[in-house]
């Protein structure tokens, strides 16, 4: 079984895409497409600049979602997935690329939720921080000692666990599992506590607008963020991603259950240091696959 990943915020760059533009009609067209669509040439920017207008959240997310989504679909008739997931954002690619959702209202989606989640962001400054080298019960134990709001919120790979949440909790946080021996502690360039109680506007925001958007049965199963197991269910799809925005991204165990669900080959449809690595750590005995035009 072959399942398609796709990622989430983290790898723009100026010049994302532009091969994939050059080199494949397809997606030249649906590129073209989606600048209609949002009313700007965000093509433009993609593939010139300047990079802080490219890192501003609602850029970034929609850029994310088109290459990673037009990288698979570039193949046409071949692109047949067994099963996807997507990473965070990546969600809703790979709801995008199991025809759950029609293009227009992926992209669009996308767009809005890029809009809400940048007022929760400036709404309090908060943080989201890689603590590499401690066990997910170490650093949970750890958060334990923290009064403020600091809470887990990716669950990637052993020895990886993503946290989020007030940015003096955080911080806090980060003394105690230095003391605590953790090995490494690295910011996320994400401006604020995504899959934290902080994006609770949002969740709300999505609640309303994912009941007026139309989603179909999947052609294949998705394994939703916040569960990590297989479905084909719309509603639990459409729940799935509203919860996304405040429950913990669940990854390591999505790798584990599809595996286990007898998946044999992923296929990276972001950059090759990111997802795959990701699953590597998580199951080096698995074939990964990454593109390599983004």
């Amino acid at each position: 079984m072959k399942a398609y990943l796709y990622p989430g915020q983290g790898f723009q760059y100026v010049g994302m895409g532009k091969r994939l533009y050059d080199e494949h009609p397809a997606a030249r067209d649906l590129f073209e497409y989606a600048n209609e669509l949002l009313g700007f040439r965000i093509t433009d920017i993609m593939f010139q600049g300047p990079e802080e207008k490219l890192l501003e959240t609602t850029i970034t997310q929609n850029a994310i979602f088109l290459v990673s989504l037009l990288q698979s679909l570039k193949d046409g008739s071949r692109f047949q997935p067994d099963c996807v997931a997507g990473h965070s954002l990546g969600e809703t690619t790979a709801l995008v690329a199991c025809q759950a959702l029609s293009f227009e209202d992926g992209l669009l989606l996308m767009a809005e939720r890029s809009v809400e989640m940048e007022k929760a962001f400036r709404a309090k400054p908060a943080k989201m921080v890689a603590i590499l080298g401690m066990s997910d019960e170490q650093v949970v134990m750890c958060l334990r000692q923290v009064e403020g709001l600091v809470v887990p919120a990716n669950y990637n790979c052993p020895g990886q666990l993503v946290i989020a949440g007030e940015k003096e909790a955080v911080e806090e946080a980060c003394e105690i599992l230095r003391q605590h021996g953790a090995r490494r502690l690295v910011e996320l360039k994400v401006g604020g506590a995504v899959h934290s109680p902080l994006m609770q506007p949002v969740a709300d925001y999505l609640e309303k607008k994912l009941r007026t958007i139309e989603f179909r049965p999947p052609v294949c199963p998705i394994y939703p963020n916040v569960t990590g197991k297989a479905t084909t269910d719309v509603e639990e799809i459409r729940n799935c991603l509203i919860l996304q925005q405040v429950k913990p991204l669940l990854w390591q165990p999505t790798i584990e259950n599809m595996i286990y669900d007898g998946v044999t080959e992923f296929v990276d449809c972001g950059p090759p240091h990111v997802i795959s690595g990701m699953v590597r750590r998580i199951n080096a005995e698995v074939a990964v696959t990454s593109s390599v035009y983004v």
